[in-house]
């Protein structure tokens, strides 16, 4: 081979290798946080957080280089009631003023195709835990305006006593049934 085409052939790899990771900053309109949890032994009460922001880096030729970083404030709580927000907001419950964050952090990214496994730091209340979920990789395309979107979803339970929120026990179910539904903007 000669030298030039040695140099074009190894610049080309190194720019394809730097481009195969794609970031996409989460899109707060359309990604949602929705949860259940039941009440009273009864029936489920539902909310959503209405507010989040992070960032996702996908590597689809080697997931395991992907990442997954965000933030949802507390305050955005949304439970269709304002007296019930109000108490999921006090110390009994999030203490949105002493915790106004939930973040995740992610450590390991797995798997092929359309279904990872992300592993990372779910931290609520000031309590940071270990959380692994299988995420289902949706679709990629433009947005009304030509920007280029993706995202997926993932279902997961998480028990709210592991992060010091204990107040109501019974009254209250401790597993919490969360969906994210997550759509962000290629930068």
């Amino acid at each position: 081979m000669k030298p030039f085409a040695l140099v074009v052939t190894f610049i080309s790899a190194f720019v394809l290798s730097a481009n195969a990771a794609d970031t996409f900053k989460v899109d707060p309109v359309d990604t949602f946080v929705l949860f259940s949890v039941q009440h009273l032994r009864i029936a489920n009460t539902y909310g959503r957080f209405n507010d989040i922001a992070g960032t996702v880096v996908f590597d689809k030729d080697n997931p395991s280089k992907s990442s997954v970083e965000l933030s949802v404030p507390v305050e955005s709580l949304d439970t269709h009631n304002s007296i019930r927000e109000r108490s999921l907001k006090s110390p009994d419950f999030f203490d949105a003023k002493q915790f106004p964050t939930m973040t995740f952090k992610s450590t390991k990214v797995e798997g092929s195709g359309d279904m990872l496994k992300v592993s990372g730091d779910l931290t609520i209340h000031g309590v940071t835990k270990p959380l692994t979920v299988d995420f289902k990789k949706g679709g990629e395309g433009k947005g009304v305006f030509g920007e280029m979107r993706g995202g997926g979803e993932t279902h997961f339970t998480i028990k709210r006593s592991d992060f010091g929120m204990n107040f109501e026990q019974g009254e209250v179910g401790d597993e919490v049934n969360i969906i994210l539904s997550l759509e962000g903007i290629k930068k």
